[in-house]
């Protein structure tokens, strides 16, 4: 049963698919050559891009408050998290930024690419700029001597172009600048080495900065358990890339310390003030005990009630205290209703060494982890976004239970201390029946010794704190250090290539499986068995060499393939027609280009080297070619003869091979279907065929126009050409529309052009041109074949075997 042809491959054919891979070579050679040419080019002119980075262990442990056992709130709150959003703070990493030489960029303009040469510049700008204006703006500089430059640059579209004088400061409307020489022999050098190359300088704006390098900079935790952070830079240039991640590191350690000392100070600063205070009043305390003794003469005075100024000075040590609290609880309550964004550090300082600090720190932890999310979505958001008003009312409610707890424990402390005053007061009663002076002095006594003992209470905290302060000064580590990379991470040569080797090898299989899903084209005998019922005449194949066009080679050289194929044609057609008799022969196609012409010479050739004699007319007036093939006259013809005015004894022309002639086309009538339909083109054929002995009429393609077909249906033996890898399958429907509707049952197919590499090309039959194949060839060359390469491919070609 015939299957209906479709325009895409239904069923897989692995000899087709490795033809027209085979046929894709080139192709997918050319996909190769471009990706490795596209990778190098890609490597040679993309930006490298280097990476540097550096750890940092954050150690928390302050060894001079775990001798002191004084309570350092900070270790408790903060945590390698707070380190990082401190170390991508847009404030810090400006604060690292500006202490590197980043303030002016000096670059290297090439053809293609551009370099900076930081910290390596032979010369240097020393700039105060007047107008923000000129940041970010090249400006091109060439050296004219070791004493002039030429410096040029466009501020507001105009382009200007001066001459400045080396060593010199030069003042223009939007900056005041100098130009220094460092290297005079490294700028005369770099004109030859980097090929006379424009150098050109930008002033960058500081507060911009941090745009430009914050996306370079990543911060991620390393180790929860060793507390260690890793700090990624990634630039253009190599050095900068280690000096900012050390920089990073090192300015951290700096700020750390600065944060904490700062908190540190705030409270011997707060204790500063209580010494003071307790000073002038242990002052007062000891001048009045000395002139109440003086006054009264009192050398020693022993009488007095020890025990009740021993209970006396401890209730009013215990008040002070009391009083202290008070004090530093009223500063914290301050502190948090006078700043809308409450110092977390300072809060937590404050409070340090007091009994609420634990109690507190849970309250001042939730506030720092706010404030730290504020700062992160300040970097996506504006304070008017929602997200970041939620936020602002969180801290609001936060502070306000802070308040609250603080006024709690006010009012806690303010019992307290009012029951501790009526406990003073019933002990000074009991004073009160003591004699006067006794009284007296054993009321300044008290009053000095509890100014003493508070006094040298304060000076024990400070001494605690600044021994505490002094203990921050190696606590975080750099473990690794940045060191300048010497292969940049982007582009990798090797990652390059083979990302372009596998988009090669992707592409060449993706046209290889579309060309072959898509391919429609007729290409070996299988294709004939399977769309058309019609017999396989022989196959013709493809020449090596260059053909002129419809040109005889049967004669040049009688052992090539191409003679031996129309020989084995020559004798299947004893199986077509075995009538005795002249023999007409009808050959047609579906377009023009599939090679009737040339099969209908070489054909008439091989049948005349034979003995037979032969004519060959050429019926497509529309696009004649017989004569081409021959190089003879075309003034007369077939379509002279059909209108009567030549004979056919007039047109018949004789080629250089005995036996063999033809009639060309004649001049292009206006009407050939009417000349060909005429009754005279049968008396010219039956007129002929008294003289010959095989007539071969060359017809107009069939699937062009109809004037062939009754050509056809007269013949003894039809034939109709397809080409190897130029017809379409849907072409077969002509030739079973032709069987069908018209009733040319001995219809055969010669298969042209066929490509004898390819072992899908079966030759249809068992004998003739099969066993000649191997035995006749076009050059030396291809003689040179093996014989187990001759032996698959003759395998191959009977696999199909013979149909009608």
């Amino acid at each position: 049963m015939i299957k209906k042809n479709s325009t895409i491959q239904e069923e897989f054919d692995l000899s087709l698919f490795l033809f027209i891979a085979k046929k894709s070579l080139s192709l997918c050679l050319v996909f190769f050559v471009i990706a490795i040419i596209g990778s190098y080019l890609f490597v040679r002119y993309s930006t490298e891009e280097y990476q540097a980075s550096s750890v940092l262990q954050i150690n928390q442990d302050n060894t001079a408050s775990r001798v002191l056992n004084v309570q350092n709130p900070m270790m408790e709150t903060e945590g390698l998290d707070s380190k990082i959003e401190l170390l991508r703070s847009q404030v810090f990493l400006k604060r690292t930024l500006l202490k590197l030489p980043l303030q002016i960029s000096y670059f290297n303009k090439g053809t293609f690419k551009t370099y900076e040469n930081y910290v390596a510049s032979p010369y240097a700008i020393e700039t105060n700029v007047k107008n923000q204006i000129v940041c970010g703006k090249p400006f091109f500089i060439k050296f004219l001597s070791s004493r002039e430059c030429e410096i040029t640059y466009n501020l507001g579209g105009e382009k200007v172009q001066q001459i400045f004088k080396i060593n010199e400061w030069h003042k223009l409307p939007e900056l005041d600048f100098r130009v220094k020489i460092i290297d005079f022999r490294a700028i005369i050098g770099s004109k030859t080495v980097v090929n006379k190359s424009q150098q050109f300088f930008v002033i960058n704006n500081p507060d911009l900065l941090i745009n430009d390098f914050s996306p370079k900079i990543t911060i991620k935790m390393l180790s929860a358990e060793a507390h260690t952070i890793k700090i990624i830079v990634k630039d253009n240039n190599p050095r900068k890339c280690s000096d900012i991640a050390n920089k990073i590191a090192e300015e951290f350690i700096s700020y750390d310390l600065e944060k904490k000392a700062e908190s540190s100070n705030k409270i011997l600063t707060f204790i500063d003030n209580q010494l003071q205070s307790v000073y002038e009043d242990l002052s007062s305390a000891e001048n009045k005990m000395q002139q109440f003794k003086l006054e009264n003469k009192i050398a020693n005075p022993t009488n007095f009630s020890e025990t009740y100024i021993t209970q006396l000075s401890g209730l009013e040590l215990e008040n002070l205290n009391l009083n202290l609290n008070k004090n530093i609880l009223a500063e914290v309550e301050q502190s948090v209703n006078g700043n809308k964004i409450p110092d977390v550090y300072n809060l937590l300082a404050l409070l340090s060494g007091t009994p609420y600090a634990s109690t507190f720190s849970y309250l001042i932890a939730p506030i720092e982890e706010m404030l730290s999310k504020k700062e992160r979505a300040l970097y996506d958001a504006t304070a008017d976004n929602e997200s970041i008003k939620n936020l602002d009312e969180e801290i609001e409610q936060k502070k306000n239970q802070l308040i609250t707890s603080i006024k709690t424990i006010q009012r806690q402390l303010k019992n307290k201390q009012s029951d501790l005053n009526m406990r003073i007061h019933e002990s000074e009663s009991i004073f009160n029946n003591l004699p006067p002076k006794e009284i007296e002095f054993a009321r300044l006594k008290r009053l000095f010794e509890i100014n003493e003992k508070f006094y040298t209470l304060l000076l024990d905290k400070k001494a605690e704190y600044s021994i505490s302060n002094a203990g921050f000064v190696s606590q975080n580590t750099i473990l690794a250090s940045a060191e300048t990379p010497s292969e940049p991470v982007f582009p990798n040569n090797n990652i390059i290539l083979i990302i372009a080797l596998v988009a090669a090898t992707v592409g060449s299989i993706l046209v290889i499986l579309i060309r072959y899903v898509m391919h429609n084209n007729v290409t070996s005998t299988a294709d004939i068995i399977k769309y058309t019922d019609c017999g396989i005449l022989g196959l013709v194949p493809k020449y090596k060499k260059e053909v002129p066009i419809s040109q005889l080679l049967v004669d040049q050289n009688p052992k090539s393939v191409i003679a031996e194929s129309f020989r084995s044609v020559r004798t299947n057609m004893q199986f077509i027609s075995s009538s005795t008799g002249p023999k007409v022969i009808s050959i047609t196609s579906s377009i023009s280009g599939e090679g009737k012409t040339f099969v209908s010479i070489n054909l008439g050739g091989i049948i005349a080297f034979a003995g037979k004699k032969v004519i060959i007319l050429d019926l497509d007036m529309r696009k004649p070619k017989i004569h081409i093939g021959f190089n003879a006259s075309n003034e007369k013809g077939m379509s002279t003869i059909l209108i009567d005015k030549n004979t056919p004894e007039d047109c018949i022309q004789h080629s250089s091979l005995k036996n063999l002639d033809f009639i060309t086309a004649g001049p292009i009538p206006p009407n050939p279907s009417e000349l060909i339909l005429t009754h005279k083109m049968d008396d010219v054929i039956e007129k002929l065929k008294e003289t010959y002995d095989v007539v071969i009429i060359d017809n107009p393609p069939v699937g062009i126009v109809s004037d062939g077909l009754n050509n056809l249906k007269k013949a003894d033996i039809p034939i109709f050409i397809f080409r190897a890898n130029y017809s379409k399958r849907f072409f077969f429907e002509n030739v079973n529309n032709i069987i069908k509707e018209h009733g040319i049952k001995n219809l055969s197919i010669i298969l042209n052009g066929v490509d004898d590499i390819h072992p899908g090309y079966g030759y249809g039959y068992g004998y003739g041109y099969g066993y000649g194949y191997g035995y006749y060839d076009d050059d030396a060359k291809s003689r040179k074949k093996s014989w187990l390469s001759n032996l698959f491919k003759r395998k191959k070609n009977t696999a199909y075997g013979y149909r009608y």
